[in-house]
C-alpha cells in the first residue's frame, strides 16, 4: 500500500490558494481602475467610450485639450425684483421708509412669482354665409405684472424692513390729495420695476395698481422700533388732575412670514410712444438706450 504524499498536497493547496488570490488582488485593481477612471473628470468613462475606436483615433482628433466654452463671465449685479421709490421729496425724505434706502428700493428678499401677460387684440368680422370669419387687427398692449413673493422675519432689523415695505405700498398707491403745490392734484408715482438682469425687467416704468399683504394667525410676530423719530406724545392725567405728557417709543410687530402680492401695470408717456419703433425694439435697442418697454 503506498503512502500519501501529505507535502506535496500541501503545496499544492497553497500554489492555488496563492494564484487565486493573485488572479482575486488583480480583478479587485481592475474593478477599482475602472471605477476611479469612470467618475475621474478627465476619464469619465473614457476607455468605455473609445472601445471601438481605431488605434491613434485620438491623436487624430487632435489630442487631450480640454473644451472651453465661449461665455463671457457674467458681471456681478443684483438681479433681484425691485420696485424703486419714487423721485419725490416726500418719500425720499421719509424716515419711515429709510431702510428701503439701503437696498435701493423695495426688494423682494425671495424670488418672488412674476405672472407676465402680453396681448395682441384682435376683432372678429363675420360676413353673412360665411364659414370663418376675418380678424382685423385692433391694438397690443402689456397686460398688468402680479408679482409674489415670500417675506421672512427673523430678527428686528428684517421687522422694520417689512414695515417699511408695507408703508411703502400704502404710499405708492395714493394720490397727492392735498399738501404742496407743486404736486397738489398729482397722481400716484410712477415707479421702475427692475429683476433678472438686462433683458427681463429694466427700469420698467409702472404703477402700483393693487397689492395684497396676509397676516396670518399660525406664526410668530417680532417688535421692532423705529427710532426717536416716531417717539409718540400722549396727554395723560397726573396724579393732582393737571395734565402732562407722557412719551414712548413707537413699536409694530411683524409677522415671521407673510405673502406680499403686488400688481403694477406697465405705463408709457405719449411722447415716448409716439417715438417707438418695433425695428429698434427687436434689435434690442431700448435695452441699450432705456426706456424700459418690454
Amino acid at each position: 500500500m503506498s503512502s500519501f504524499d501529505f507535502a506535496k498536497l500541501g503545496n499544492s493547496i497553497k500554489n492555488g490558494v496563492s494564484d487565486f488570490t493573485s488572479n482575486l488582488t488583480g480583478a479587485v485593481e481592475d474593478a477599482a481602475n475602472a471605477v476611479s477612471e469612470f467618475v475621474n473628470v478627465d476619464g469619465f468613462a473614457k476607455d468605455i467610450r473609445s472601445k471601438n475606436l481605431p488605434d491613434g483615433s485620438n491623436a487624430a482628433l487632435g489630442g487631450n485639450e480640454s473644451a472651453t466654452v465661449g461665455f463671457k463671465k457674467p458681471v456681478n449685479r443684483d438681479w433681484r425684483v425691485r420696485l424703486s421709490v419714487p423721485n419725490v421729496t416726500s418719500f425720499k425724505a421719509s424716515p419711515l421708509l429709510s431702510p428701503l434706502k439701503k437696498t435701493n428700493g423695495l426688494v423682494f428678499p425671495f424670488t418672488p412669482t412674476i405672472i407676465v401677460a402680453h396681448s395682441a387684440n384682435y376683432q372678429a368680422i363675420a360676413p353673412t354665409h360665411t364659414n370663418y370669419p376675418y380678424f382685423a387687427y385692433q391694438n397690443s398692449q402689456v397686460d398688468q405684472l402680479v408679482i409674489t413673493g415670500d417675506f421672512f422675519v427673523q430678527n428686528g432689523v428684517e421687522a422694520e424692513y417689512w414695515v417699511a415695505a408695507l408703508h411703502y405700498l400704502r404710499s405708492a398707491t395714493k394720490m397727492f390729495y392735498g399738501g404742496e403745490a407743486e404736486t397738489l392734484g398729482a397722481p400716484p408715482p410712477v415707479v421702475k420695476l427692475n429683476g433678472y438682469g438686462d433683458f427681463i425687467f429694466k427700469d420698467v416704468p409702472v404703477v402700483i395698481t393693487n397689492f395684497t399683504v396676509d397676516l396670518p394667525q399660525d406664526v410668530d410676530y417680532i417688535a421692532t422700533g423705529l427710532g426717536d423719530a416716531f417717539t409718540i406724545e400722549k396727554s395723560v392725567s397726573g396724579a393732582a388732575g393737571q395734565m402732562i405728557n407722557e412719551k414712548r417709543d413707537s413699536v409694530s410687530w411683524a409677522p415671521t412670514q407673510s405673502l406680499i402680492t403686488v400688481t403694477v401695470q406697465p405705463i408709457y408717456s405719449r411722447r415716448e410712444i409716439e417715438k417707438f419703433s418695433l425695428q429698434n425694439y427687436v434689435k434690442g435697442e431700448y435695452i441699450k438706450n432705456g426706456g424700459g418697454f418690454i
